[in-house]
């Protein structure tokens, strides 16, 4: 098998420009199937580690888009696989009721803080030249650090960690790359409850005489949801000028099972918080846009977008009553990409510039029997790390 393939395109005949990573040399292309089968397996890996990322407190798991990128096999190489790791890490921490920063909660040290670090395998093969299948394995460490979990009297760590949910599907590119300036694909995946979403831990000062207790950690570091899940996915990509390609990416998850059966222990914090005392299992969404522009300079490329992601209030199918954090972040994502041959190499650094926690239908529900009104909150990080190492394997050269 041979692992590295060295391509150059060109649009119409000659190109200088490269796009994320592809080294492309001036260079005249006979072909049009090769520069076909070029700009196939461009547009496969240029938009790297386009998979749902939270950054906090509200719970989106790292579950993996049906169209995950950097993938030559993705595009349509027939049998080819393509296989990825991807690294993520955030912290936590940043207090929101709505849109506004309770800024006070770091100041007092009341502040919870959540460390995730989550490893991805992803296995893709191409199927036909425009139909490929993908799945995803994800393994995630978390912790969790607070006060007000442990009977407010001294700040606990509590833990998580194993296997996630694991996505699994197919993807189909409507008009595949290399024939227009443009490229569109559709995709459908399953997600599987695979993941601990019972995951147990000690807390502190609150049991019956003030003592410890085991119970459920927080739904933001539980490994998985307890639901299975169907996403929906599109890509879309747009040559602008020569080395600028833009890019939209859209991705919803439906998780139509309402409330997977783990207490919350919230209802003993309050009373009025029993209608959140079992934990909801959210919908998720992600989208994303931006521009791609490459160097033909030891095979470096640049990446720069907007991502809008989160957990909605209510979901499209199946009820929406449990406890929920819902929430959105709006970040910036720069990057920049490596490739040599068939390895390419990812780091990117999404940015928070707005992040907002709505009410969720429970804080909607107390707010009604109240006549008070109540909004929950949630933390969120500035920023999210994320490392991704492909390589892909072809009988082709």
């Amino acid at each position: 098998m041979q692992r590295n393939i060295n391509l150059s395109f060109a649009f119409n005949r000659f190109s200088l420009a490269s796009i994320s990573g592809y080294k492309t040399e001036l260079c005249y292309i006979k072909s049009p199937l090769k520069m076909k089968l070029h700009l196939i397996l461009i547009f496969s890996i240029i938009l790297t580690n386009f998979s749902l990322q939270g950054q906090g407190c509200v719970a989106i798991r790292g579950v993996g888009s049906c169209l995950n990128p950097n993938s030559h096999a993705e595009a349509g190489l027939k049998g080819a696989w393509n296989i990825s790791g991807d690294f993520r890490y955030f912290k936590s921490f940043r207090h929101f009721k709505g849109l506004e920063e309770e800024a006070d909660r770091v100041a007092n040290g009341t502040e919870v803080i959540n460390h995730t670090t989550a490893f991805n395998i992803g296995v893709q093969y191409g199927l036909t030249e425009r139909l490929f299948f993908t799945s995803d394995i994800p393994f995630v460490i978390n912790t969790r650090s607070s006060l007000y979990e442990h009977g407010r009297k001294e700040r606990i760590t509590t833990f998580s960690r194993g296997l996630g949910d694991i996505r699994t599907g197919l993807g189909y590119w409507l008009v595949a790359p290399g024939r227009k300036k443009h490229a569109l694909a559709a995709g459908f995946s399953i997600k599987l409850p695979t993941g601990n979403y019972q995951a147990l831990d000690l807390f502190y000062n609150v049991g019956p005489n003030g003592g410890s207790e085991v119970r459920p950690v927080d739904q933001s570091i539980q490994p998985g949801d307890g639901g299975f899940g169907i996403s929906l996915d599109f890509q879309y990509y747009q040559s602008i000028f020569s080395g600028i390609t833009g890019y939209i990416t859209g991705y919803y998850l439906s998780n139509p099972r309402e409330m997977n059966g783990v207490r919350t222990f919230r209802e003993t914090l309050n009373p009025i918080l029993k209608n959140e005392s079992i934990m909801s299992v959210t919908d998720q969404y992600s989208f994303r846009a931006g521009l791609m522009t490459g160097s033909n300079q030891k095979g470096f490329s640049g990446i720069i977008g907007a991502r809008y992601e989160g957990v909605p209030v209510r979901d499209v199918l199946g009820g929406s009553l449990g406890f929920r954090r819902p929430g959105n972040i709006i970040s910036l994502e720069p990057g920049i990409n490596y490739m040599k041959g068939g390895t390419n190499i990812q780091l990117s650094v999404p940015i928070a510039v707005r992040r907002s926690r709505p009410q969720s239908v429970t804080d909607i529900e107390t707010t009604k029997l109240t006549g008070q009104f109540r909004n929950g909150d949630a933390a969120f990080a500035d920023y999210l790390i994320n490392l991704r190492y492909s390589v892909q394997i072809s009988k082709k050269k």
